[in-house]
């Protein structure tokens, strides 16, 4: 037997947190296809945050099913080693990377691709192909050991932010000339900016007087303004990586018919919009879009380069804070939710 933990939260109150304590069975009995893995390391952001704000919305709730009544499972990513299995090409041992549970085991039903496998569980099979497909590090040509905390940080997010600055310049920014980006200390956010460096926008970031400094220091933004001063008046996209209607109305109110689009991504003021001026991102449209378009290898190569660029600078930008357990875990995630964190840190957990 295997002793197991999970942490669950209130899905209507995201600060309720419990952690669960139950027994896997041996692994006789997974069924055919299935692997047992232990989750060994992930990272915790704001873009978590986001999963659980709408996890009823998108989904989220569904991929990793909770016990209790009103309870739910925030998905992490990060890696987890194979501990049982009944497919001989996923023996004990093998390290992947992919959506996980904040729980210390979860039992996958795997399909094998040429890069890892498919989850195919029952439950997850209306769920977006992206979230649902792991990667054997062995067969990874982004995977580098040394670079595993960055990876869990930002490889996520960074993938949201390569296919949403890819949007933009898909649609040859929607006749905008200034991109304003609120949250702009985030992790998605300056991803984003590094993406969109270099292709003839002018990039305004928005963000709290305490995080102006550090935002104006990665170098990313033309212009890095506090929440309250004017923008000015040009035709611009907003991406919306806050949620704030606040921030949202007042620059409304400042561009008028200069503000061209109203994108959303990222929820860190933990209110899901309802603002029918603003249009939801939802990466794994783009994706699906880029897949066809380039196909599969094309996609994979071009989002390599942009992330080996990306990696070179990221660890200069912000310093790893590592925990582990599960009470550590909490207590990052509580920190996380009241906006407790600092831009110039990031949570990696060990589990």
């Amino acid at each position: 037997m295997i002793s197991r933990w999970t942490v669950v939260v209130d899905r209507d109150d995201l600060t309720e947190t419990e952690v669960l304590h139950d027994e896997l069975g041996p692994a006789s009995d997974l069924s055919d296809c299935e692997v047992l893995l232990r989750v060994s390391r992930v990272g915790l952001t704001a873009n978590n945050v986001t999963y659980g704000v709408i996890g009823d919305a998108i989904g989220y709730w569904n991929f990793f099913p909770a016990g209790g009544d009103g309870q739910g499972v925030i998905p992490v990513w990060g890696f987890a080693d194979v501990v049982d299995s009944t497919v001989d090409a996923l023996p004990s041992g093998t390290r992947v990377y992919g959506y996980l549970p904040m729980a210390s085991h979860f039992v996958a039903r795997a399909r094998l691709t040429s890069s890892g496998f498919v989850d195919t569980a029952e439950h997850r099979a209306e769920l977006p192909g992206v979230y649902n497909s792991y990667l054997v590090t062995s067969q990874d040509p982004a995977y580098d050991a040394s670079l595993e905390d960055l990876q869990v940080l930002y490889r996520p997010l960074f993938l949201t932010s390569f296919l949403l600055a890819d949007r933009l310049a898909d649609n040859s920014f929607y006749g905008a000339r200034t991109v304003v980006v609120s949250s702009a200390s985030s992790k998605t956010a300056f991803g984003t900016a590094q993406c969109l460096r270099g292709q003839g926008v002018r990039l305004v970031g928005l963000t709290s007087p305490r995080n102006v400094e550090f935002t104006a220091g990665l170098g990313l933004y033309d212009t890095v303004l506090p929440y309250g001063a004017d923008v000015d008046a040009e035709p611009s996209a907003y991406l919306d990586f806050s949620g704030s209607a606040e921030v949202r109305s007042a620059l409304h109110d400042r561009l008028g018919p200069d503000l061209v689009k109203d994108i959303s991504i990222g929820l860190t003021h933990q209110a899901a919009s309802q603002d029918g001026r603003s249009e939801f991102f939802f990466a794994p449209d783009q994706l699906r879009k880029r897949t066809a378009d380039w196909g599969a290898d094309g996609l994979a190569q071009r989002f390599g380069e942009a992330w080996r660029g990306f990696t070179a600078q990221a660890s200069s930008w912000v310093a790893i804070a590592n925990h582990s357990g599960p009470d550590e875990l909490v207590e990052v995630w509580q920190a996380v939710l009241a906006g407790k964190a600092n831009p110039d840190t990031a949570d990696v957990i060990s589990f």
